[in-house]
């Protein structure tokens, strides 16, 4: 009998998925992150579709995660300090409806942990939480050049500017969280 790890996955949307997903990589617990889009309307979108802000796609991560090392609550709490909740459609410089922020839940389970800690942060942040909870469809991986991008692009400069002190802000918050290289 092989022994098969039991993990779950949630799909996160935060702004820029290189974003999230060069924090997510670096999440002791997390077995796998994929960049992609969730859903839109459009099938298999392109980066300059969904770019384009007329798919209905957010820029999403897909995180796979094993639940017996890391919660699903805490996976939200990085979520929610690595990225504005409170602005609709926005992050930073980064203007549309491909960057909202929003969870996309894959089960029942799911979204019931999802609330509780959506109304913890609502109540920290006085009413202001404008990110959405829906059920995960129409999601699509990104194209190969994205994945990965913040390991293989570091000094490119949205990733210098950006990037880098969200991974940074992760380190420093969630130091019990990190991943041992």
């Amino acid at each position: 009998m092989t022994n098969q790890l039991a993990t779950e996955t949630i799909t996160l949307a935060g702004g820029c998925f290189w974003c999230l997903e060069a924090v997510y990589e670096r999440v002791d617990g997390v077995v796998a992150v994929e960049s992609g889009y969730s859903n839109g309307h459009v099938e298999r979108p392109t980066y300059e579709q969904v770019c384009g802000g007329r798919t209905g796609h957010a820029e999403a991560v897909r995180v796979v995660f094993d639940p017996a090392r890391i919660a699903l609550q805490d996976l939200l709490e990085i979520f929610f300090a690595i990225h504005d909740p409170t602005t609709r459609d926005r992050q930073g410089h980064d203007l549309g409806p491909q960057y909202r922020s929003a969870i996309f839940w894959h089960d029942e389970l799911q979204r019931g942990v999802i609330d509780a800690v959506m109304a913890e942060v609502d109540a920290a942040t006085g009413g202001r939480v404008v990110t959405q909870v829906e059920p995960v469809r129409n999601y699509w991986r990104a194209e190969d050049f994205h994945q990965r991008y913040f390991d293989r692009n570091p000094h490119q400069g949205y990733c210098a500017a950006v990037v880098a002190p969200k991974v940074e802000k992760f380190r420093r918050t969630f130091r019990q969280r990190v991943r041992a290289d």
